[in-house]
């Protein structure tokens, strides 16, 4: 009987993985390895319902659901090592053999290298664990620093506000989510910070962060904060420590189907960096769609289905009032095209190499991502674009 498959993660790659074999037929056994306690859950509530006491419900599947599916699972241990010659992964004193192995492990936050980095009361946000020791900051501390004005920063200020605290963002670049969106729709974010009360300060070198009193002081390049709460969300860095000998660039290594340069190991999720067919490049997303599919196209690779990894990446956000999707990979030197308009908070952004459109983005629009991935690759005339009166199945 063969050794199965080994999958080692607690996301939603690796919660992906296991039920597309399942649900397509693949009898070997599967064991699944995780280093939380939990079983495997959705992250981006973490920052959003969840840490705003709307939601409990994370879990992928329950316990019944892998009983049910002769899943292995072991939860609350690290894999160490793995032996590729042997088809071995260590966890503790255990070998665990394998025919095939999915490392979906991740990533972990990155913190600056400042002193003080890891005080007490300076939180990141990745586990549902880091998320009940912010909910319970929500309810006892005034006054939180966030340092980062990427999406999980810009989330947890959004959700501290509605909470009535008082917040600083302290982000290094000119504006928030300026790498991503470019000046015009960065300059769209800081607007609905500052206009829910956010004291967001971009261009702010953090420097140390200190004990004062009962709190904290962060030390930045434009002034000093007192705080009570301090959130760190500059990013997160891949897990690839079981990579070893395979190639690691910014995450593991895969081709458009997921295996690394051994047919027998493969990578997806945040962890991942894959050659992506309809970009024409290797990508690493840390998103929630990106982790679902890449589980499932590992899984079918398993199979031997022959899919590829050919989907425009895709991410969505909640802050305030403001609920958006995008879809695609926009750069910030791209053109940005609005249909609608931003003072009415309801519009579509197009993202264009000339003619040609590279992403898209619906803000309080619904019901249109669909067309919006139909349209990224795309070359479609500007005027086009921005004309309200065109439907979107019409470009």
């Amino acid at each position: 009987m063969s050794a199965g498959t080994v999958v080692v993660g607690g996301g939603l790659a690796a919660a992906h993985t296991i039920s597309t074999l399942r649900d397509h037929g693949y009898a070997d056994p599967i064991t699944l390895i995780g280093e939380e306690q939990e079983l495997p859950y959705e992250r981006p509530a973490l920052s959003k319902d969840y840490l705003l006491g709307k939601t409990g419900e994370l879990q992928v599947h329950d316990a019944g659901w892998y009983a049910d599916h002769q899943v292995d699972v072991r939860t609350g241990v690290r894999a160490t090592a793995v032996d590729r010659d042997a088809h071995l992964v260590r966890v503790g004193s255990e070998l665990i053999p394998y025919e095939d192995l999915v490392l979906a492990t991740g990533a972990r936050p990155r913190l600056l290298p400042i002193p003080g980095a890891d005080r007490p009361g300076v939180h990141t946000l990745r586990t549902r664990a880091d998320s009940d020791r912010l909910r319970e900051a929500l309810d006892r501390d005034e006054r939180w620093v966030i340092i980062g004005g990427g999406w999980i920063g810009l989330e947890v200020a959004a959700a501290a506000i509605a909470h009535g605290r008082v917040v600083t963002v302290l982000e290094h670049a000119s504006l928030p989510l300026q790498r991503v969106l470019g000046d015009r729709l960065g300059r769209y974010f800081l607007d609905l910070h500052l206009g829910n009360g956010v004291d967001l300060r971009t261009g702010s070198e953090v420097r140390a962060i200190e004990r004062s009193g009962p709190g904290l002081r962060v030390h930045a390049s434009d002034g000093s904060i007192d705080a009570d709460t301090v959130v760190m969300a500059v990013g997160a860095a891949p897990n690839t420590e079981l990579a070893a000998g395979l190639a690691v660039d910014n995450g593991i290594v895969v081709d458009r189907q997921l295996r690394t340069a051994d047919p027998h190991v493969l990578a997806a999720g945040d962890v991942a960096t894959a050659d992506n067919t309809a970009l024409g490049r290797a990508l690493r997303v840390e998103h929630w769609d990106n982790a679902i599919r890449q589980g499932r196209l590992a899984a079918r690779t398993i199979l031997g289905t022959g899919d590829e990894y050919d989907w425009q990446p895709y991410f969505f956000t909640d802050q305030y009032d403001l609920g958006m999707e995008y879809v695609g990979h926009g750069t910030p030197g791209d053109q940005v095209l609005i249909r609608g308009s931003l003072l009415s908070g309801e519009f579509i952004a197009f993202w264009a190499d000339g003619e040609r459109i590279t992403a898209a983005m619906n803000v309080n629009l619904w019901d249109v991502n669909s067309e919006l991935r139909g349209l990224v690759g795309r070359s479609v005339p500007a005027a086009r674009l921005t004309d309200i009166h065109v439907p979107l199945t019409d470009l």
